[in-house]
């Protein structure tokens, strides 16, 4: 077993398919900076605000008003800088830093496609995405096949944590939540107002997309298969696009990064065809140095490895919480769990003065705004620390013994509506923390689920 694990880590490859990751990365994490700009979501998410939910152990993390946009200005072109292979490490550092700063400010903008870039960029650190077809690239040289090999893992690691999680009845015994959000797009040009308004389509998204997450990643492995799933990764991935336009840059993210699955003859094949376009007419190289192993490649695969154990136990961790999980989120983020749940609320609070009894209900909307109030209204997590907020305003106002208590009803995959939260619980004495969350009362119905 020890020969084995030495021979493939001395296994060597070609430069070119993490040179090609490497700009399409930068480009891609530019355009999502852009699309920040141009919507106006800097102001409309991180400054106009006056309150930000936090991440537990990073309320340190916030928004630095006007200079807000020069986090985004930095993210930008540490993103142009990576693209170009000018400074790699240095930018690449930056790109992790900035981006996850930006992720971090406030937990109601968090999207799974936010995290695979923050996962992505970190895991490019120690990956020597610079050693060909850039500014910083003086020599030509092999590189460990293990570098590239890690990029696929991690998209294996995707798929899997996300199909497993659609193994659950809720999604394919009773469509849910496909058929609440299929049945609203009659816009959709040829099957909006035919196949998507179906009841048989909502299985066949359902157990489709299931199967898909599920196989696509072998798929992409195997050669003779290959080139038939990255036209599945297309299709599945432009179809999501049109069908959910909230998803963002998630699409493209994906269908890029299973380029990375294809042999390096075929990544030489888009750099020639760059090359085709500057003044640097040369072929391709063919000969290369070879890089031995190394302690910075002993270093870079120690990290690489905590990592990689980090996202294999993360999406695990809600087995360690009671209850169900859609219901009450202990474990949910940060779980690959993409698209898997429609569930709404609504939630208002009572402040209570102990020491007179003078109480005072809040509009949430005097503190938070739209999209805050209604990710806030269904995450427990984001209830508590809502409530601790009002708690201090409160406090600062003259009351002196505080109270903070919710009135909360959550539907959850089309259910009627359920109370959510414990009435009789005062919200300002429990503590943030990773415990199970008990003053959650317990879903009434049962979802069985693989993961």
């Amino acid at each position: 077993m020890k020969k084995l694990i030495l021979d493939y880590l001395n296994k060597e490859s070609s430069p070119y398919p993490l040179s090609i990751y490497r700009i399409g990365f930068g480009v891609l994490v530019m355009i999502t900076i852009l699309r920040f700009w141009y919507n106006g979501w800097i102001d409309s998410l991180y400054i106009d605000p006056d309150f930000h939910f936090s991440y537990y152990g990073f309320s340190w993390v916030k928004p630095l008003g006007i200079y807000t946009y020069l986090i985004f200005y930095i993210c930008f072109f540490s993103a142009l800088f990576v693209m170009l292979g000018y400074k790699y490490k240095y930018a690449i550092v930056t790109l992790f830093l900035s981006f996850t700063y930006i992720e971090l400010m406030d937990k109601t903008t968090y999207l799974n496609h936010y995290y695979l870039v923050s996962s992505i960029s970190f895991l490019m650190i120690f990956l020597p995405c610079n050693s060909y077809f850039s500014i910083d690239s003086k020599s030509k040289n092999k590189i460990p096949k293990w570098t590239i090999d890690s990029l696929k893992l991690l998209i294996v690691l995707v798929y899997l944590y996300a199909g497993l999680a659609k193994i659950n009845s809720d999604w394919l015994i009773n469509a849910q939540p496909l058929k609440i959000w299929l049945k609203t797009k009659y816009s959709i040009p040829l099957i909006g107002e035919s196949l998507l308004q179906k009841e048989f389509s909502y299985y066949l998204f359902s157990w489709g997309g299931m199967l898909y997450d599920i196989s696509i990643p072998f798929l992409l492995l195997f050669k003779r298969t290959r080139v038939f799933a990255f036209i599945m990764v297309i299709i599945f991935h432009i179809l999501t696009r049109i069908l959910f336009p909230p998803i963002g840059m998630f699409p493209y993210i994906m269908i890029f990064s299973c380029i990375i699955f294809f042999n390096s003859s075929f990544h030489k094949k888009i750099i020639e065809f760059f090359k085709s376009f500057s003044k640097e007419k040369n072929n391709i190289l063919e000969d290369y140095k070879s890089i031995k192993s190394t302690n910075k490649n002993k270093i870079s695969l120690f990290f690489i490895s905590i990592f990689f154990i980090f996202h294999f136990l993360v999406p695990l961790r809600s087995a360690f919480y009671p209850g169900e999980l859609f219901w009450n989120e202990q474990g949910y983020r940060f779980s690959w769990r993409v698209m898997l749940i429609e569930k709404t609320g609504y939630t208002t609070f009572k402040i209570v003065d102990k020491s007179n009894g003078k109480f005072i209900k809040v509009n949430n909307s005097d503190y938070l705004t739209m999209f805050q109030e209604k990710q806030m209204s269904f995450q427990p997590d984001m209830i508590l620390e809502y409530a601790h907020y009002l708690g201090d305003i409160y406090k600062n106002k003259g009351f002196k013994d505080v109270s903070v208590y919710a009135e909360s009803y959550v539907t959850l995959n089309g259910r009627p509506s359920q109370q959510f939260v414990d009435p009789k619980i005062d919200l300002y004495n429990q503590k943030r923390s990773f415990k199970h969350i008990k003053w959650i009362i317990p879903f009434t119905d049962e979802i069985k689920s693989f993961l």
